[in-house]
């Protein structure tokens, strides 16, 4: 702590603040470069295939939707044409 003291009564606070403030932003520079970007690398690489796995679905749900409003199509029209067929026995039995 005198070493600091001294350190100050020599050159000043301002030069040994920004001494201070140099090493605190080294610090946090290789924190960061070491520990945390490696970490958001690798989330990054997730998200990429959660985004793909989620279009993937996505056109999945797409095609089986067309396919279902086909088949409902093709029923519809076949319940259409079972009802005219009906109607038009119905027409023919009253003659």
């Amino acid at each position: 702590m005198d070493e600091i003291v001294a350190a100050v009564n020599q050159y000043g606070f301002p030069i040994i603040a920004a001494f201070g403030l140099g090493y605190f932003i080294y610090y946090i520079w290789t924190w960061v470069t070491e520990e945390v970007d490696p970490i958001v690398g690798e989330s990054h690489t997730t998200l990429i295939h959660l985004i793909d796995r989620i279009r993937m679905l996505d056109n999945d749900l797409i095609r089986l939707k067309t396919k279902l409003d086909m088949i409902l199509r093709e029923q519809e029209l076949k319940n259409e044409k079972d009802i005219t067929d009906i109607d038009s026995d119905s027409d023919t039995d009253s003659e």
